[in-house]
């Protein structure tokens, strides 16, 4: 086990607090040393200049303000006479795709009272680094929260997998079917639980009658865009279909497409391997889905695939890297194939909520957020259907 502890890279602690964290005593949530620690934080990435480059972890220092966990503390506080504490050691693995979800993971695995250790993504994201060295910096005014936070990176090893499975009470995964398999090559202790968050996928939906009376409709691009291009559509987040409802369709898209068009190639490092793959799935889409057509396009920034009907099987074609299909919709109802699917995350929407509710309320297995274009990565403690406020803590009775 003490091989395993010195084989892994550590951006935040050492293999001394990692073997230790069982010994971590566990807090309350939401407990004030907790929320100063992360309001810090929240400072340093916010003061460092190289974060004005990332908006993601712009986003994320904000997330992280006193106001804002002021906030969660209202919602997810729990003052019915029990005792609240962590569940002990939350052991977290990050998808490797995604640059800041592990932040996200371990702020949840903190407010919660947890003490922490977590996978940070295997490739090198500068946006790694910069959260590491404003927790670096934050642990060094707050020594009280120096057991509570490890960070590591390794590659792909069972014995590692197997040695932070064993300390750990709580046991996330974020890197989608493939990981989740892999991570549970490793057991867990008899009491220890699991939170896992499978491979997903999500859809936009553009009343466009709405979208054609907005008058900043740059702004809607750049909002699709945070949802799409800045994690190469890899996120579960991410729309894969637009699906356009009202009576201005054609006349929205074509409008709506030429802005998208234009910030993508000002802003998007556009790679040929991409191009490549977004090719060969458009083809593989028209010839398994009857019907389909490739939309006329000039490069291979954005590729759309205009599809006749919604069917359970769409989202088996999928790509990334700007790959949309999409779809006219008259009767909200023909999503349901889609909305039907446990894999179906989230709905980001242009327009009024309330046309969607036929759907919601038609007893779909899927759907787990509807939020405005532009706030589909927006973390909350509830996320994917998990109450994490809940599911990261235990409960004392006292009766």
């Amino acid at each position: 086990m003490q091989q395993s502890f010195n084989k892994m890279d550590y951006l935040v602690g050492n293999a001394q607090l990692a073997e230790g964290l069982p010994a971590v005593p566990a807090k309350e949530p939401f407990a004030d040393d907790i929320c100063n620690f992360l309001n810090t934080v929240s400072k340093n990435l916010l003061k460092n200049p190289g974060s004005k480059a990332y908006s993601d972890v712009v986003t994320l220092g904000f997330w992280m303000r006193k106001a804002s966990l002021a906030k969660l503390k209202e919602r997810f506080g729990d003052n019915d006479g029990n005792i609240r504490l962590g569940r002990g050691v939350a052991f977290h693995i990050a998808p490797s795709n995604v640059p800041v979800n592990f932040a996200y993971s371990l702020a949840a695995g903190l407010l919660t009272g947890n003490s922490n250790v977590v996978r940070v993504p295997s490739k090198d994201f500068p946006q790694v680094g910069i959260i590491a060295e404003a927790f670096n910096k934050a642990l060094d005014e707050h020594g009280v929260m120096k057991p509570y936070v490890v960070l590591v990176r390794y590659g792909r090893d069972k014995e590692i997998n197997d040695t932070l499975s064993a300390l750990a009470d709580t046991r996330i995964v974020w890197g989608g079917d493939a990981t989740i398999t892999e991570l549970r090559k490793s057991p867990l202790p008899p009491r220890s639980t699991e939170i896992t968050f499978a491979d997903r996928y999500s859809l936009c939906v553009i009343d466009s009658d709405a979208y054609m009376h907005i008058d900043n409709k740059e702004q809607v691009a750049q909002d699709f865009y945070n949802d799409t291009y800045f994690t190469d559509q890899n996120a579960c987040t991410s729309p894969r279909i637009v699906v356009w409802t009202g009576s201005r369709k054609e006349e929205a898209k074509k409008i709506f497409w030429e802005e998208e068009h234009r910030l993508v190639k000002q802003k998007y490092g556009f790679q040929p391997i991409q191009g490549v793959n977004k090719l060969t799935s458009s083809c593989l889409v028209v010839v398994g889905e009857p019907g389909t057509k490739i939309e006329k396009h000039d490069d291979n920034l954005i590729i759309r695939v205009s599809v006749p009907r919604i069917t359970a099987r769409l989202m088996d074609f999928k790509d990334n890297s700007g790959f949309f299909f999409e779809y006219d919709c008259d009767d909200v109802l023909d999503l349901k194939p889609l909305c039907d699917d446990r894999r179906c995350q989230t709905v980001g929407l242009l327009g009024d909520r309330d046309m969607l509710l036929p759907l919601l309320q038609s007893g779909i297995k899927g759907v787990d957020r509807v939020v405005p274009i532009g706030k589909t990565m927006d973390f909350d403690l509830i996320w994917d259907g998990y109450d994490l406020s809940a599911m990261l803590t235990r409960v004392i009775a006292v009766v």
